[in-house]
């Protein structure tokens, strides 16, 4: 009488165990890229729908004229001169005032060990609470700036009495407290960008690998030559590239602002640091408030220039960490 014996029974039910979880992992694996790239493509179709909507209304408005003209009460007169201008003036203060405090921090948190046990609990401090910032409502960092920018904890002066004045009748003339001005606004927005700054740089810094730092300082370099010359030419296009994420949701904030800056409709471009202003997301938002549906066609021409702002910001700043990319080393 034939038959198979028990060692080899048990290897078979075994073998058949393995290949009935081996087909359970591959049909969970297919049913999870399948559930990933519907996800996808629901996102992927409700943006497209979006932009297309957005651009089949504001076409009509977009033209030359939208950046020439200042804002008007009538739909076909508006145009978005004076927050174009004013969001650009903004931009560049923030990115001013946020990339290098943000990277000089980032620098220190990674390169620079503290030497003594007060630096060490601020350093502890700054590592854990950094990445929190970064979470933290832009309106919250709105109010921060319009006590401690707009109106300097009301402890010298007002905003319409300053007590301070330097520079002035030019371009960079400067007043104490600030008031509602591009530097205040600059200002508030390089608090909701920093955090953005910082951990970026920090991620860029921690990829360079060990070895380049410790070559530099085998070879005499100091701690500050190495961090100059090898860590951050070999970091910048990471830096760059929170930078360009940084500076894109700063042109695009309109909570702050609103707190800020408090106008929307100006009919002059902003000629100094102390100027009143406006941004695009601000008029954006009041627009779309309107009840004409003109405006909401306006609206949307609005939401394209700023796109098209953002995208020659974005563009401009990644040709430039391209380049550093290729250079040879």
């Amino acid at each position: 009488m034939s038959g198979s014996s028990p060692v080899s029974s048990g290897r078979i039910g075994s073998d058949a165990a393995r290949a009935a979880r081996r087909r359970s992992r591959i049909r969970k694996d297919r049913l999870f890229v399948a559930v990933c790239a519907v996800a996808a493509a629901v996102g992927l179709l409700s943006l497209l729908v979006l932009l297309g909507t957005i651009a089949v209304r504001g076409w009509e408005h977009f033209d030359l004229d939208l950046v020439t003209r200042f804002a008007s009460r009538h739909p076909e007169r508006s145009g978005f001169k004076a927050s174009l201008w004013g969001t650009v003036a903004v931009a560049l203060v923030c990115a001013a005032a946020a990339l290098p405090v943000g990277v000089g921090t980032a620098v220190l948190l990674v390169e620079f060990e503290p030497r003594s046990r007060l630096l060490a609990k601020l350093h502890g401090f700054l590592q854990l609470n950094v990445p929190n910032l970064a979470g933290v409502p832009s309106i919250v960092y709105g109010i921060i700036g319009l006590t401690a920018f707009v109106q300097f904890w009301n402890l010298i002066g007002t905003p319409s009495d300053p007590a301070f004045l330097w520079f002035e009748g030019t371009p960079f003339e400067l007043q104490l407290p600030f008031g509602r001005s591009v530097l205040a606004g600059g200002l508030t927005l390089m608090l909701v960008v920093l955090p953005i700054v910082i951990v970026a740089s920090q991620e860029a810094l921690r990829a360079v690998p060990d070895g380049l730092r410790e070559t530099a300082l085998a070879l005499g370099a100091t701690r500050w030559q190495m961090v100059a010359q090898v860590t951050l030419p070999s970091a910048l296009p990471g830096i760059m590239t929170g930078s360009i994420l940084a500076m894109s949701r700063a042109m695009g904030e309109a909570a702050p602002m609103l707190v800020v800056a408090g106008v929307v409709y100006l009919s002059w471009t902003p000629e100094s640091l102390v100027d009143d202003f406006t941004v695009l997301p601000l008029q954006i938002f009041s627009l779309a408030r309107r009840s004409n549906p003109e405006f909401h066609d306006v609206a949307a021409s609005g939401i394209l220039l700023l796109l098209a702002l953002l995208l020659s910001f974005n563009a401009v700043a990644v040709f430039i960490r391209h380049r550093f990319e290729r250079r040879p080393s």
